[in-house]
């Protein structure tokens, strides 16, 4: 082996053992601002990444599913992974979503991310083709070829139709490439399943915020999320509360979380855009086909979010 190839293999080895560090807890999945123009707000984004490290935030996805990925040009992509790295100062680590349902253009936007500095890429698996699982493994290979960054797999069968198989799974993470999954399939039991097969540095994060307690008291690493971006400090003393042991103080926060949890889910961006404006922080525009929310989600959100702010959170960490 050529000292090349020993130093690229030594950097990929030790790129999935950091991972135990920052890849836990939750991670905010941050939704894309646009302005009256339908440009990227990069004032506005740059304040959500700010806000995020100031609450404690290991990592920051940016251009994934919250950022309305699939409207974004490469251009904006990268606009987006360059903002959140010149705001971070490796602070925290930026994940970037780079995904698509072609694998010339998940290579495309892979080196864009990591050219643009990323820390790493989300990967999602490939939408409406439904590979076969070798032709998904194959995907997800020529991915992890193209890039030094480690890959993050996100499975998330909801908007996929086809999931990634256990088996798949299992084959990919035996390579050093792959560091973790978003786990979108809202099945903690998988997660018990999987777990004795995996790598003990392979992290395992749920994309389910209403599972998330249960996910990560079952042994899971972390969750990305939506509703962290709406209460950061909250999810982040849900994650020390469960990982100093204080089981019944994380329950009683994650009850709290929960009613709004499902309000964004239910009209996910849409209503993270419109929550997160009437807390000030950006417009609710969104992009076709995604429209804004109507009257009555606008109400049910903003009850959710009043509720929320009701109880005595600063005490309750």
């Amino acid at each position: 082996m050529t000292a090349k190839a020993t130093a690229k293999a030594t950097l990929k080895t030790a790129a999935k053992a950091d991972s135990a560090a920052w890849l836990s807890g939750f991670i905010p999945d941050l939704p894309t601002p646009f302005n009256h123009r339908d440009e990227i707000n990069t004032d506005a984004f740059g304040r959500l990444c700010e806000r995020q490290i100031a609450a404690g935030a290991s990592a920051l996805v940016v251009g994934e599913t919250a950022g309305e990925n699939s409207t974004l040009e490469p251009a904006e992509r990268a606009e987006l992974v360059r903002i959140a790295v010149h705001v971070a100062r490796r602070r925290v680590r930026i994940i970037a979503g780079a995904g698509s349902n072609a694998t010339d253009r998940a290579v495309t936007f892979t080196r864009a991310a990591e050219a643009a500095g990323a820390d790493a890429i989300m990967s999602v698996v490939p939408y409406y083709n439904k590979p076969m699982p070798r032709g998904m493994a194959a995907h997800f290979h020529a991915v992890a070829a193209a890039t030094m960054l480690p890959v993050i797999l996100h499975d998330i069968p909801s908007r996929t139709v086809k999931g990634l198989a256990d088996e798949t799974l299992v084959e990919l993470a035996a390579s050093p490439r792959f560091i973790g999954l978003r786990d979108s399939s809202s099945d903690v039991t998988r997660l018990r399943r999987l777990r004795p097969r995996l790598p003990s540095t392979f992290r395992m994060l749920t994309g389910d915020d209403t599972v998330s307690l249960a996910y990560m008291a079952a042994g899971g690493d972390g969750c990305i999320s939506s509703v962290s971006n709406v209460a950061p400090d909250l999810c982040v003393a849900v994650a020390r509360h469960l990982r100093e042991g204080r089981l019944y103080q994380a329950r009683e926060l994650h009850q709290r979380l929960v009613p709004l949890a499902t309000m964004l889910e239910r009209e996910h961006p849409a209503a993270l855009k419109f929550a997160l404006a009437l807390l000030g922080f950006m417009q609710p525009a969104t992009r076709l086909p995604i429209v804004q929310l109507g009257t009555t989600a606008k109400a049910e959100v903003a009850q959710a979010m009043a509720e929320l702010a009701d109880e005595d959170l600063a005490a309750a960490q």
